[in-house]
């Protein structure tokens, strides 16, 4: 049965206001309607890697409040790590510069969890992919922060824009969970919801 059939009679929430996960979900043809949930995206020091994420995705479904019987909620929360450590959304152009330069001619990963809720059960699930880059100067780092303006991703840098489409040597695994969606794995586990 396809997914499309599966969830015809069902109403699908995406607690996101990423123009890219919003962009990735319509790709799989479900309709959905965007909602903004406030929840707190800090985590307990003793995590990491996709603890974070998975723990991040929960709270925002958790944020969320009462589903009615025929609602499914999606959360999902990205990370980029690099040295045993989160590169977050960079707060100005200096610590993007400091981002961008410290993924140069290495290799790191990107986690996502997505949390898919409904009132009789909660999943969450996560999805690992590694990207390598190849070496910036500092005028390729200066023309994409100035251009392409990478505040809003962790990280400091999208796959689907400049530095993606030229600097990238290598991917291992989902280019969609990049983006902030597994789309893959997402397709597969809603067909059990």
């Amino acid at each position: 049965m396809l997914l499309q059939e599966k969830l015809i009679d069902k109403k699908i929430f995406l607690a996101s206001q990423s123009p890219r996960r919003q962009e990735l979900l319509k790709g799989l043809g479900i309709d959905f309607v965007v909602i903004r949930i406030e929840s707190d995206e800090s985590f307990p020091e003793e995590l990491n890697r996709e603890e974070i994420t998975e723990f991040i995705s929960e709270n925002k479904a958790n944020a969320c409040g009462e589903l009615n019987p025929n609602e499914i909620l999606i959360t999902a929360d990205t990370l980029v790590w690099l040295n045993n450590r989160v590169l977050g959304k960079p707060q100005d152009a200096q610590e993007a510069f400091e981002m961008i330069a410290e993924m140069s001619d290495t290799t790191h990963e990107v986690f996502t969890s997505v949390t898919i809720k409904t009132t009789e059960k909660i999943l969450t699930f996560s999805e690992t992919t590694e990207i390598t880059f190849d070496k910036f100067s500092e005028e390729e780092i200066n023309f994409y922060i100035e251009n392409f303006k990478p505040f809003d991703k962790a990280g400091a840098y999208g796959i689907q824009d400049w530095l993606g489409y030229a600097k990238i040597s290598r991917i291992n695994g989902c280019y969609y969970n990049v983006m902030g969606l597994p789309l893959r794995k997402l397709y597969q586990e809603l067909l059990f919801f």
